[in-house]
């Protein structure tokens, strides 16, 4: 007699392409919708969002922003509502994404699928956070302070947002490595021992992709990028560890 595990496995591979692609095609809608139900969520706070959160950064450290083109302002609140929706909508995103992959895993590992899509929305929010609060005041701060008194500092609207947008974003992406850790570990690509064999090689890519994200050249906001991806280095050969120890 044939255990339920058995049964939905054949139910599995007797899904042809097609069947797939339509999966697909609808994890997409689902993902878009709750896009755009965030995206108006945020256009409904969009005022708070710019003038309280986005733009306390520039106050915080002295920057004079200004806008250099015709109804630039508009755009960027555009910008801001369509990024902002991606973000409040992150749960959703992940949960469509890890529903799409659940037919690969086995059953007992389907169950951890909430769990997963809770941890990873934390993960990418507490780089969000993390750059918000440590990475951006002192860029910012250093970028605002430095020169002659002579020269003023005066940033372009669109060119700090793009700055404050693409640092938060990838601190978030980069605060994923747990999590990558443990679906190239439960792939069987990753290993625990791999990522402790190749620690000091690691942590020189950390430093140079530290120097990357850092939008300004000071070393103490490289190091303050640099340490938590070094600790999330350790935090991903443990969450490997426990994950090849489940398989």
């Amino acid at each position: 007699m044939q255990t339920e595990d058995h049964k939905e496995e054949e139910l599995e591979k007797e899904m042809t392409f097609l069947e797939h692609l339509e999966e697909l095609r609808w994890r997409i809608i689902y993902a878009l919708i709750g896009l755009v139900v965030g995206a108006i969520v945020c256009w409904i706070f969009i005022d708070f969002l710019v003038e309280v959160i986005l733009l306390r950064p520039a106050r915080d450290s002295g920057a004079e922003l200004q806008n250099l083109r015709p109804f630039g302002q508009l755009f960027l609140y555009f910008q801001v509502a369509i990024i902002g929706g991606i973000i409040l909508s992150l749960p959703n995103l992940f949960y469509q994404l890890w529903k799409f992959i659940a037919p690969a895993l086995r059953k007992k590992e389907r169950r951890y699928i909430v769990w997963i899509v809770i941890f990873s929305s934390v993960c990418f929010l507490a780089g969000i956070v993390f750059a918000y609060f440590a990475m951006l005041p002192l860029a910012l701060k250093f970028a605002a302070q430095f020169g002659t008194e002579i020269i003023k500092n005066q940033f372009a609207i669109d060119e700090y947002m793009s700055i404050i947008i693409s640092v938060m974003l990838a601190a978030g992406f980069v605060f994923e490595l747990p999590m990558i850790s443990f679906f190239l570990t439960k792939l069987g690509i990753l290993t625990p021992g791999f990522m402790k064999k190749y620690r000091k090689h690691a942590i020189v890519i950390i430093m140079v992709l530290a120097a990357f994200l850092t939008p300004g050249t000071d070393p103490v906001s490289q190091m303050v990028l640099a340490v938590p991806l070094v600790i999330l280095y350790e935090i991903s050969i443990l969450v490997s560890k426990l994950s090849q120890s489940k398989n």
